[in-house]
């Protein structure tokens, strides 16, 4: 019988279908044991009972490479759900992979810990890693506390007996399913300690606000990371999420923000280690290979209107040290001709640094708010000595204005009208000094702090400190506030000590840490925050954040300056910074 016109559609269907889209794990060669490659030792070590996770208690394992040498240059790579990756006839067989990769050098000397999820002693024994009784907290909730039990208690634990690299260029982690968006948030939490990561089936679904992740990642500065992920068409879909089109919507949230990242998505396959086993020693060389991505940012989706980070930062510009050995740096501020001032408040002084980067003292004064005036003059608040006041910029002289307040920071106007807030008040104040009229303009704000004005001066802007909201205000000819509006929502940091529940968003810290403002020609608004610095186009959108220029070290003040008013300032403690931006700030006394 001759073949029919069926059978060969139905032949060609077969040979045009993926082999990779069939069920079932596939070996490489990688994953079986290679005459004469040195093979590596893995150690069980006594059970961890955590300090940050408090009475929970876990076992972990250490892999040391044949090649190790105790010099300090071997790379790292940490494993949630640790005992799973070290079957040798498992789907992942990790000692034999790292075996063979370290043996040909598509990998580096990398010692490998694995770790399981905490289990509370209490509770029956885990038969399975994936039972142990804290798991979901540890590996699914937001925020740094799995990366400080990472990096403050089992880092230190290892490097003490095997030294290996402080370079975060040379750590990597990596987890599969609620792993796998452990082993991302410990790399996007701290990247100054792990810049590669593994994920698996990663669980990026509301099982405890893991969802945020792609609007956080579109909306947060790049980080230095670079990202495998793996998925698969039969992965679950239930209560808490689709973790196909999860993984999927974080892996172009980070394209579009320029990651240095791979997908490998197949269909076929359910919620388990088959595929993501079958192509481990793949990933491994990509994760681990010494080509340096470039940045490839495409916009064309971005509506016209829209002010996002790619139309503010510029690649390769960050943030690059001005002044260090401050004792507290505050008040940035800016003259017409571009020319940055800023004070210290514990080693008191009025500074300005020229577009040419000469630093003078301009006074023994200091001030946590300081603005130009239409009239030229330097006008600075101090909450501490209960004052407003000018300085003279030529000749330093000071002039006290009004006493007796408690001002936090201030603007001025072109008419000359000063706004200040009292952050203890919880109330904005008006000043004008041409009549000496002082009444309260606004109350019932959460510790306002920062205060800026609108291109048009017709619109006031306040940031909470103790809350997550800046307001807004229409500015009237006589300087009546009125229309106010929590117009902007300041991003609040995770709580790490928050309860993380089930299907709900991550729990957030109540106060934001608004503090200092400024604003620049097309209208968007600049907040220093906890998290960085906050960018709010003129609708009230969030543009995006900033990252802080130190980590764990908040940015208090704010102001575009330089020849072009296109380079943003920003005062943080002992030092300041600036970056070039895409963005020209408001010369005092013009809109």
């Amino acid at each position: 019988m001759h073949p029919t016109p069926r059978f060969f559609l139905f032949a060609l269907v077969c040979l045009l279908t993926p082999l990779a889209a069939a069920e079932g794990w596939i070996a490489s060669p990688d994953h079986e044991p290679r005459a004469g490659v040195p093979r590596g030792t893995v150690t069980q070590m006594a059970a961890l009972e955590s300090k940050i996770f408090p009475g929970m208690t876990r076992d972990w394992w250490i892999y040391i490479p044949a090649q190790y040498q105790p010099d300090g240059t071997a790379a790292v790579m940490v494993f949630q759900d640790g005992k799973n990756y070290l079957d040798l006839k498992g789907p992942w067989r990790a000692p034999t992979v790292f075996d063979n990769l370290i043996a040909r050098g598509e990998m580096p000397v990398t010692v490998a810990i694995f770790i399981n999820p905490g289990n509370d002693p209490a509770k029956p024994p885990a038969k399975k890693g994936a039972n142990a009784s804290n798991r979901s907290l540890e590996y699914d909730s937001l925020g740094d506390r799995y990366a400080r039990f990472i990096i403050e208690e089992i880092l230190p634990e290892v490097a003490q007996k095997f030294p290996f690299s402080s370079d975060p260029e040379k750590r990597a982690i990596c987890g599969s399913s609620s792993g796998g968006i452990a082993a991302f948030t410990v790399a996007w939490e701290r990247p100054d300690q792990f810049r590669k990561v593994l994920s698996t089936i990663g669980s990026f679904v509301n099982l405890r606000g893991g969802d945020a992740y792609p609007s956080l990642i579109r909306k947060t500065e790049r980080k230095p990371l670079r990202v495998f992920l793996q998925d698969s068409g039969g992965d679950l879909d239930n209560a808490f999420g689709h973790w196909p089109t999860a993984n999927k919507n974080l892996h172009t949230a980070l394209r579009y923000m320029g990651y240095d990242c791979r997908f490998d998505f197949v269909e076929g396959y359910g919620h388990n280690a088959q595929h993501g086993g079958s192509i481990f020693p793949d990933a491994l060389r990509w994760l681990w290979r010494h080509e340096k991505s470039v940045a490839s940012i495409v916009t064309k989706g971005d509506l016209a209107g829209d002010l996002t980070l790619h139309r503010l930062l510029i690649e390769g510009e960050g943030w690059q040290p001005v002044v260090d050995g401050l004792g507290n740096s505050d008040a940035a501020c800016s003259d017409g001709a571009g020319n940055f001032y800023f004070t210290d408040i514990k080693n008191p002084g009025i500074f300005k640094v020229t577009t040419d980067g000469t630093k003078t003292r301009l006074s023994t004064e200091t001030a946590s708010g300081l603005k130009f005036g239409p009239d030229g003059k330097l006008y600075g608040c101090l909450g501490a000595k209960k004052r407003l006041f000018t300085v003279d910029p030529a000749a330093g002289a000071i002039e006290i204005l009004l006493e007796e307040v408690q001002p936090n920071d201030l603007v001025v106007t072109r008419r000359g009208h000063i706004f200040f807030t009292e952050t203890q008040k919880k109330q904005v104040t008006f000043f004008d000094p041409a009549t000496k009229t002082k009444r309260t303009a606004a109350t019932d704000l959460a510790n306002p702090n920062g205060i800026t004005l609108s291109p048009d001066e017709g619109t006031l802007s306040v940031s909470e400190h103790a809350g997550e909201f800046v307001w807004t205000f229409r500015v009237t000819a006589d300087g009546t506030l009125d229309a106010k509006m929590p117009t902007m929502t300041m991003r609040r940091p995770v709580d790490p000590k928050g309860e993380f529940k089930h299907n709900n968003p991550p729990p957030y810290v109540t106060a934001a840490r608004g503090d200092g403002m400024t604003t620049d020609t097309l209208g968007r608004t600049y907040v220093t925050t906890a998290l960085g610095v906050q960018v709010f186009d003129p609708t009230g959108r969030l543009c995006g954040v900033i990252d802080n220029p130190v980590r764990g070290r908040s940015v208090t003040s704010c102001v575009l300056s330089g020849p072009d008013r296109d380079i943003l300032y920003v005062t943080s403690g002992p030092a300041i910074f600036r970056r070039k931006v895409l963005a020209k700030g408001i010369p005092p006394g013009k809109s």
